[in-house]
């Protein structure tokens, strides 16, 4: 984001907590404003403090990345009560996506195919027991609020219902302040793809293509490709042009992501969410593409009209992206903070990396222990995977263990090879 400004010849400002004052990107911006203490409550969480450093550095607008208040309606309001622009789509639409009842409505009346599922919240458990027998075990209960798997849980008959009824709510209302939940038919041996789209305020909108995310544990995605080969040039060009069409109709403003599940069996595709933010993926759309999401993202805050059509883009070429988390993959995933003495990778062609560190930048116990970003471009996905593979050979990280060693296995995984994908299964390690 701060490249993106830079680029647009616009100065940045970087918030920032306590523990990271001397990380990059603080250094990196033209300025800097310390909002609080470690807890993200107290600092990356709390709106009037980042509100108070925009006044004091007389900004113009906010970008808010992708964690955090990143979809957080009550935040995007108040930025425009403010005066400033809003890097992201107006607080109704992120209110409307954010409730996944409400989301799906929208998504049905827009033309978009759902899963099979309960229309709106389902309020008690007898009810829950009604929708599951019409639609037929396995399913899936969702929080309406949040995301990244919180407030999930799977039944597979009416015996295990009970206990995913209570945990699905019990999370749902530790995670979000809300334990409302619906239900879903659960697509067993599914594909995770969505579609990236970009919309102005004059109601035009795109698409980009889309990405493959199916390699995930516990839902949370480890590995990202552009374009996926599950899908056919006709696939891909009407469902973008559905989802082009849904963004526009809700009044979709910015870049966003529609996700779907993938049957197999079949190959339709079933709408599951919007999400009202940048991805952490973004980057292999934009190294298919040649376009930077960011500062169309910009642009657009600042009221240009869409300045390319649909027939404009084209795919060059295939990308993949691994994130490096400070984590033990041998060890359950135990987080590994502290400081990173030594952080090298080879310089390669089509690679990108988007790294939080460098060396003597110290991992903090306190937030997401994503370091880094691996994307290797190459002219197939053969070539890409192969860009990737020789970077993870190459990268030297000392000072805290990271999950480097699993992504290598992934990629070398025959499945994974052949593009034999499915959620909830991680490639050369299930």
């Amino acid at each position: 984001m701060i490249r993106a400004c830079r680029e647009l010849g616009i100065e940045s400002v970087a918030v920032h907590s306590e523990p990271d004052r001397d990380a990059p990107f603080v250094a990196e911006a033209d300025h800097s404003v310390c909002i609080g203490p470690a807890r993200a409550t107290h600092s990356y969480l709390d709106i009037d403090a980042i509100l108070q450093a925009a006044a004091q550095t007389e900004a113009q607008a906010i970008h808010p990345g992708y964690g955090f208040l990143a979809e957080n309606a009550l935040f995007a309001q108040m930025v425009l009560q403010q005066r400033l622009a809003w890097v992201g789509p107006p607080p109704s639409v992120i209110r409307l996506m954010g409730e996944k009842d409400a989301a799906r409505e929208a998504a049905v009346a827009a033309g978009l195919p759902v899963v099979p599922g309960s229309d709106g919240i389902i309020p008690t458990l007898d009810e829950a027991r009604v929708e599951a027998d019409r639609i037929g075990y396995p399913v899936l209960l969702k929080a309406v609020a949040g995301g990244g798997g919180r407030g999930m849980r799977r039944a597979d008959d009416a015996a295990s219902l009970e206990t995913a009824w209570n945990e699905a709510r019990r999370e749902a209302l530790s995670a979000f302040g809300n334990d409302d939940v619906y239900l879903e038919k659960y697509l067993d041996d599914a594909r995770h793809i969505e579609f990236q789209v970009l919309a102005d305020s004059w109601g035009n909108a795109i698409h980009l293509f889309e990405r493959e995310c199916s390699v995930q544990r516990r839902h949370q995605k480890l590995v990202e490709e552009a374009p996926s080969v599950a899908l056919t040039a006709e696939q891909r060009a009407s469902m973008g042009a559905r989802v082009a069409h849904a963004a526009a109709a809700v009044g979709y403003v910015g870049a966003g992501t529609v996700e779907f599940l993938q049957d197999r069996r079949d190959g339709e595709l079933y709408f599951i969410e919007m999400n009202t933010r940048l991805q952490v993926e973004h980057p292999v759309t934009e190294m298919i593409t040649g376009f930077d999401l960011v500062q169309a993202q910009i642009r657009i805050a600042a009221g240009e009209k869409l300045w390319i059509g649909q027939d404009d883009l084209a795919i060059d070429g295939h990308a993949i992206e691994v994130r490096i988390n400070a984590e033990d993959p041998d060890d359950d995933f135990r987080p590994t903070p502290g400081e990173v003495t030594r952080f090298d990778l080879p310089e390669l062609d089509g690679l990108r990396v988007d790294a939080a560190v460098d060396a003597g930048s110290k991992v903090s116990p306190y937030y997401d222990s994503m370091i880094a970003k691996l994307i290797g471009w190459g002219a197939d996905r053969e070539a890409s995977i192969a860009t990737v593979r020789a970077a993870l050979g190459g990268l030297q990280v000392e000072g805290v263990c990271t999950t480097a060693s699993l992504q290598d296995r992934i990629l070398a995984a025959p499945d994974f090879a052949a593009g034999d994908l499915r959620v909830g299964v991680i490639p050369g390690v299930d």
